[in-house]
């Protein structure tokens, strides 16, 4: 199961603490860094940069005010891939942890929670959510560095490091001139980023494809490392990890030939005898045994964390040289099923005081779950933990997945083990960070740490929640309090990967839908306002490989159902009367485009065809639809229209960078509306005043930054409510008000979860 979906080419972007401390730490951060205050639209996210500037110089001196928010993030817990966790091995109690599309943070062990470090990166810069590698120096607690970015693809951005001399509080920035990868293959090994055991002025970065950089100014420039000899692949892993033994330091090679080098004197050098065969193709990860002087490495057929069907475990003694294997259980092996057992060897992790006291993980073993193996014997001997594992999951309840008991989990290939406290052992999953102090009860340690990728947000006006959200990877979530995970987990009856679709009956709001990727069937309705659950007895077969959005028709009569292939192919429109029960396609609706509900007429729905920009309106409660408006944008996927609630006929249609349109006919007429020249995502909420329109609010831009802000009188004027310090990289697909709490909103973001916020 991914933990993140990736966010497209800037032609189509799709995607995939808020403690008053970290809120603070966040603005001081960005004030110090040239650059960050004021984002401006960038072509990567917001379309062709000539475009973009004739419009912000049109809007220039029509800025928009601004009001102080309180922002927080809706609290699941975890939700997504953390792919690193390092304790800094002289400070107890201090730790961070990376994450593939969500930034890294730090542990606050006072608090008992993660304070987010990266929240200030704003919109130019959301590919530097994903967090590549971390570095801390053992010389010098305080510094701290980030290596980011999410994708390598020609359509991303170069990587950058962050260098902070606070914990991170406060960063410097050095841009790169080459791309790294946190959201792709390999991003569970590492770290590839390092402060050279011989001196703190120097850092090494291995990076994907450009071979291995140094810099001798603690990270403020990079160039190519002298006497680096493996030859970097354009289509490689590269380096895979930089790990220090005494003064040497190891470098994992993922792209064949010297799997393991290791620096010398006057350069770097192949170790030699290092294992070889299709069970140590690619080095995951290393750890060095101080006392035993033995450097253990985790090793796989693939670089993960899926696609591995073969590992080992090794370990090299650095005086001697001498290697010796220690694999736990070989791969390959059949289950008590029947079933083959096929894995590789992720992370692993050695105790600092206990000579020949090590820890790894399995990775990719679906068959018989992954667990850690433990030795206390320098590899002669293991025990699984997940043996006697005793867990829970009462804090996120999600994590069950509609079973009685959660698994150990899966994608484990970030392993740390407290320098301190050799029971205090961490492990990442592919949703979540679990902790022992004991080695065998264990936990979710995720307080503050949220990566979810959000799709769908829907703010009831009556009943217990105030929020329901349709995510990527955790399905939709039914949220009875914003700052405690879902009592109930999940939905469940089908439980859902990645949820496509969410949508409630505006007249009758205790009736609610959704759709997504399932096993066992794709929707599923809700008469209770979404806390329980029922699937569809039916669906059409195209559902199961192509679950697309739905709507709901304002008296829960007619659902549409939409049709869209992950690889982009749309397929017919299907309508239904009896929940799901039987189905009838809609020839008249454009293929693949998202159905829209009127709020305040049944009869009423809405679709924008972005390949002609011409929206199409049905008066038939969907049974068929004709042409209304034309000649709006088109030619991106993500042009949407929203209803205002309400309002019979009461249209906005965001066109990213093309602008917002408004309709108040019914989608017969639409006229622009001036006061922004960009709007990307956009909803209500509660009015201003009782019986005013209700409260706009728009993931946009009205002169030269995106932000987040809202409109009280129909979108003559616009007030950002977001600043600096709250950013969160890409945050265009879903925002939506409250409409019981004027001011409040929900912003979903592609990989810090939920944020709302209220008027300070």
């Amino acid at each position: 199961m991914p933990s993140s979906l990736p966010v497209p080419t800037p032609s189509s972007l799709t995607v995939s603490r808020r403690t008053v401390l970290a809120g603070a730490a966040a603005a001081t951060a960005v004030t110090a860094l040239p650059g960050f205050p004021g984002t401006a639209h960038a072509a990567a996210a917001a379309g062709p940069a000539a475009q973009a500037a004739a419009h912000a110089e049109s809007a220039a001196g029509s800025g928009a005010a601004s009001t102080p928010y309180r922002w927080r993030t809706a609290v699941i817990g975890g939700t997504g891939f953390i792919t690193g966790v390092l304790f800094h091995p002289a400070v107890r109690g201090l730790a961070y942890a990376r994450t593939d599309i969500g930034g890294a943070y730090r542990w606050d062990a006072r608090a008992a929670r993660w304070v987010p470090l990266t929240d200030h990166l704003g919109w130019d810069d959301w590919n530097l959510l994903g967090v590549e590698a971390i570095a801390v120096d053992r010389a010098h607690p305080d510094r701290l560095y980030l290596a980011l970015g999410t994708y390598s693809q020609p359509w991303a951005g170069n990587g950058a490091v962050l260098r902070s001399e606070d914990r991170g509080a406060t960063w410097s920035r050095t841009d790169l001139t080459v791309k790294l990868g946190a959201n792709e293959d390999g991003r569970g090994t590492g770290e590839r980023l390092l402060v050279d055991p011989r001196g703190s002025d120097t850092l090494w970065l291995g990076t994907r494809h450009d071979g291995l950089l140094k810099s001798t100014d603690r990270g403020a420039t990079w160039a190519p490392a002298t006497g680096f000899p493996a030859e970097p692949s354009a289509t490689g892993q590269g380096v895979t990890f930089l790990a220090p033994a005494g003064r040497t330091v190891y470098a994992g090679w993922g792209d064949g030939g010297a799997t393991l080098l290791r620096s010398t004197a006057t350069g770097w050098e192949p170790v030699p005898g290092r294992p070889t065969g299709p069970a140590a193709k690619v080095p995951i990860r290393a750890a060095y045994d101080a006392c035993a002087r033995e450097l253990y490495v985790t090793y796989a057929d693939a670089p993960g964390p899926n696609g591995q069907t073969n590992g080992s475990v090794h370990k090299l003694h650095t005086v001697t040289g001498r290697w010796t294997e220690v694999t736990p259980v070989r791969p390959g092996g059949t289950t008590a099923d029947g079933g083959a057992d096929t894995f590789g060897y992720g992370g692993v992790a050695v105790d600092a005081r206990r000579p020949g006291t090590v820890v790894v993980s399995t990775n990719n073993r679906w068959a018989d779950v992954d667990t850690l193996f433990r030795s206390t014997d320098g590899g002669a001997h293991w025990t699984s933990l997940k043996d006697t594992a005793v867990f829970d999951v009462s804090e996120t309840p999600f994590l069950k997945w509609g079973e009685e008991h959660p698994k150990f989990g899966w994608w484990i290939q970030a392993l740390a083990l407290d320098p301190f406290d050799a029971k205090h052992l961490l492990y990442g999953t592919g949703a979540t960070l679990y902790a022992t102090r004991d080695l065998t009860h264990w936990s979710p340690r995720v307080r503050g740490l949220e990566e979810s990728a959000v799709r769908q947000l829907i703010s009831p006006p009556v009943g217990t929640a105030h929020l329901i959200s349709g995510l990527g990877d955790i399905g939709v979530m039914y949220h009875d309090s914003l700052t405690a995970s879902p009592s109930d987990g999940m939905a469940t009856r089908p439980v859902f990967g990645s949820a496509t679709g969410l949508a409630q009956a505006a007249l009758r709001p205790d009736h609610v839908v959704r759709t997504g990727w399932g096993d066992h069937g794709n929707g599923a309705y809700s008469t209770d306002g979404g806390r329980t659950w029922a699937p569809f007895s039916a669906q059409p077969p195209i559902a199961k490989d192509a679950p697309g959005p739905i709507a709901l028709g304002a008296d829960a009569t007619a659902l549409l159902w939409s049709f869209v292939h992950w690889d982009g192919t749309r397929h017919a429109t299907h309508r239904s009367t009896d929940n799901g029960a039987t189905w009838t396609e809609v020839s008249s609706f454009p293929k693949g485009a998202t159905p829209v509900a009127d709020p305040a007429d049944p009869t009423l729905f809405y679709a924008y065809d972005t390949d002609t920009g011409n929206v199409y309106v049905s008066t038939d409660s969907g049974v068929s639809f004709t042409v209304g408006a034309t000649g709006l944008p088109a030619g991106d996927t993500q042009f949407r229209i929203a209803a205002a609630p309400g309002r019979r006929g009461h249209l906005w249609l965001s066109a990213k960078w093309n602008g917002l349109y408004r309709s108040t006919d019914a989608g017969r007429t639409f006229t622009e509306v001036t006061s922004c020249w960009a709007s990307y995502a956009l909803g209500f909420g509660r009015a201003a005043e009782p019986g005013g329109y209700p409260a706009i609010y728009q993931t946009g831009a009205t002169a030269d930054v995106v932000g987040v802000y809202r409109s009280d009188d129909e979108g003559a004027s616009w007030t950002r409510i977001n600043d600096d310090a709250h950013q969160w990289g890409w945050t265009g697909e879903v925002i939506t008000g409250d409409p019981r709490l004027y001011g409040r909103v929900y912003l979903g973001t592609n990989g810090r979860g939920v944020q709302y916020g209220d008027i300070a």
